[in-house]
């Protein structure tokens, strides 16, 4: 099964070569970090996270969105997402590695990772974040390893691995409630402190998640013989388009919220992602601004599209619509929601936050790794897929 990642034409390789040049940056500009640290970096004393951790926030969401193809493909017999389902959970575990490797770039120095299994802290939510992500991908591996090895041997898979298949809906579930808990937990921070942000961060990971799978669905009908269906495609952009109204829902109950409730330390983050802030010396501070309008402004299209079911059946159409969906829930959830909860910081002062170049080349280079995983993952299935049709038509042509 695994000799199908060394098999392919010269696209898959160009692919491949592709990923490995930017991992190869990465990891120079990563060497760089190593030697000068953190300091390289746009983040501060006053805005200590930044692009790792909003990559971060992201993907958990990517990898937790698995759980929208495998809950009614197992829980309730819904065939048509019977070729889906290994798709999402390669794309879970691919995503849970990205979001691993994140965390890693952000503690600067590797050692560092080995205080969380070291020296386990259970009252501390970092701990159960990590004790949730790395089940998560302990799990999607064995039953996405074990699946596909039953589908190539032609048979139905063993049934231990159906109680670890029921584990997975909930633990899901759990990562990104985990990862909100852990940004909700800090006290000093009012942004985040809020009942509904692990409600709001599954609404958009129930949204962005699907929409990549969508996207990787339709490439890979275009580049490839493999066709997830129709009607897969289409249930999934009924799931994004629901998600995402529910999404845009809680992000206007936080205005509300903030606003109405006339406490600056509400409203001030909100006037920093919206039409900024200004320091006692009248300077004024917008980075973020134009990026959340354009936030928001995608995210009422793409609702308002997704909800015409004439839209949602143009392939072409809804592929430019799910981008949209994933570039949306990628500046809200996170660039806007990680920067804005330092800014101001409790004693009032206002610092940006820039990403620095090493940043972005070690931020691409991660990425690089995850779509090399998932480049890989795919092949294999693809190899599996290829190979059972065969063998299914060859005693019907030998007949």
């Amino acid at each position: 099964m695994l000799q199908n990642a060394f098999r392919g034409n010269i696209r898959y390789w160009i692919l491949l070569g592709f990923w490995a040049v930017l991992i190869a940056v990465g990891l120079a500009y990563y060497g760089q970090q190593l030697t000068d640290g953190l300091a390289i970096t746009g983040m501060s004393q006053d805005v200590s996270w930044g692009l790792y951790i909003s990559q971060f926030t992201f993907l958990v969401g990517v990898a937790a969105s698995a759980v929208m193809v495998v809950l009614p493909y197992y829980l309730h017999n819904f065939k048509a997402f019977g070729k889906m389902v290994v798709l999402g959970e390669s794309l879970a575990v691919s995503a849970v590695l990205m979001c691993m490797l994140f965390i890693f770039v952000d503690m600067g120095q590797p050692t560092r990772v080995m205080n969380v299994i070291l020296h386990p802290t259970p009252n501390s939510m970092m701990f159960w974040d990590f004790i949730a992500l790395t089940g998560y991908l302990v799990l999607n591996l064995v039953i996405g390893a074990v699946s596909l090895e039953a589908e190539r041997r032609g048979t139905p898979p063993p049934r231990w691995v159906k109680p670890l298949i029921y584990l997975s809906i909930p633990w899901a579930v759990s990562i990104h409630t985990v990862t909100a808990f852990l940004y909700a937990g800090l006290s000093a921070r009012t942004f985040w402190m809020t009942a509904i942000l692990a409600p709001r961060f599954l609404a958009s990971a129930f949204a962005s998640g699907p929409s990549l799978l969508i996207l990787l669905a339709l490439i890979l009908r275009k580049c490839t013989k493999f066709d997830a269906g129709k009607e897969a495609i289409g249930k999934l952009a009924t799931i994004v388009t629901y998600a995402m109204a529910i999404n845009v829902f809680f992000v206007l109950v936080e205005l509300f919220t903030g606003f109405y409730s006339g406490m600056p330390h509400h409203i001030h983050p909100l006037e920093y992602l919206f039409v900024g802030l200004h320091d006692a010396a009248g300077q004024q501070y917008t980075a973020l601004v134009p990026w959340m309008w354009v936030c928001e402004a995608l995210s009422v299209a793409c609702v308002v599209l997704l909800l015409f079911p004439k839209v949602r059946r143009q392939e072409g159409m809804l592929a430019i619509l799910c981008v949209g969906v994933i570039a949306a829930i990628w500046i809200e959830k996170g660039m806007a929601m990680i920067v804005a909860g330092f800014i101001p910081s409790p004693l009032g002062k206002i610092t940006e936050y820039t990403p620095t170049l090493p940043e972005i080349a070690i931020t691409v280079g991660v990425y690089a790794i995850g779509f090399l995983v998932l480049t890989v993952l795919y092949k294999i299935v693809l190899g599996v897929r290829e190979r059972t049709e065969i063998n299914q038509r060859t005693p019907e042509s030998g007949g």
